[in-house]
């Protein structure tokens, strides 16, 4: 689906905007770049009734990157927290379907826009400001919300990575999903980027 003209520079100043009101809610210094959004959204499938799921779209550069792949008949949400680019998603792109909410609540946030389940689950959250509890909460989430060979993908800094807290993540992506793996590193991402990929996670893994 091909997207309408409209202003980077808005989206980039609204980002920011937000950023300085509640960096802890949007835990980045600017929006992903195309590249990584374009990989970000490599998972999207090709069936003609696919659903897919963002993660705090933020500026709206993965929803793009998202609308681009998406078939025809496909559905798509983005769930997003902060209350100034839920506004500004849903100004300036009128053809996405926004949901303001909380991943950790995603199976609610989806129930009450009548999603059972979705076949990719995309995200941009910042997973290293989070303790273990939310981390493992938002995959667990993610994890009941995907169909079966579903997939999922996440993006995450490499300034990010030598954390202790990304180690932890790490550990209960794999734990919760199978089939982990990365793409990237995108070097021209501010800062560089890679995009993590996995699949739905094995039976009985959630406890």
């Amino acid at each position: 689906m091909p997207s309408e003209t409209r202003s980077a520079g808005g989206d980039t100043r609204t980002f920011l905007g937000a950023i300085m009101r509640n960096p802890f809610e949007l835990g980045a210094i600017a929006p992903s770049s195309k590249a990584v959004a374009r990989l970000a959204a490599s998972i999207v499938p090709d069936t003609h009734d696919a659903v897919v799921v963002e993660l705090g779209a933020g500026g709206g550069v993965i929803s793009d990157a998202i609308r681009e792949r998406l078939p025809p008949g496909g559905r798509q949400l983005a769930v997003e927290l902060n209350d100034d680019m839920v506004r500004h998603l849903r100004h300036s792109r009128p053809w996405l379907e926004v949901a303001a909410g909380d991943a950790a609540d995603l199976g609610k946030v989806l129930g009450r826009a009548g999603v059972a389940q979705a076949d990719a689950v995309i995200s941009s959250l910042p997973w290293t400001l989070f303790d273990e509890q939310r981390q493992k909460s938002i995959l667990d989430e993610v994890s009941a919300t995907l169909v079966q060979g579903g997939r999922f993908s996440t993006v995450i800094t490499l300034s990010a990575m030598p954390s202790r807290r990304f180690r932890r993540f790490r550990g209960l992506l794999e734990h919760t999903f199978t089939g982990v793996g990365t793409m990237g590193p995108v070097w021209l991402n501010v800062p560089p980027a890679l995009v993590f990929t996995a699949s739905r996670s094995r039976p009985g893994s959630k406890g």
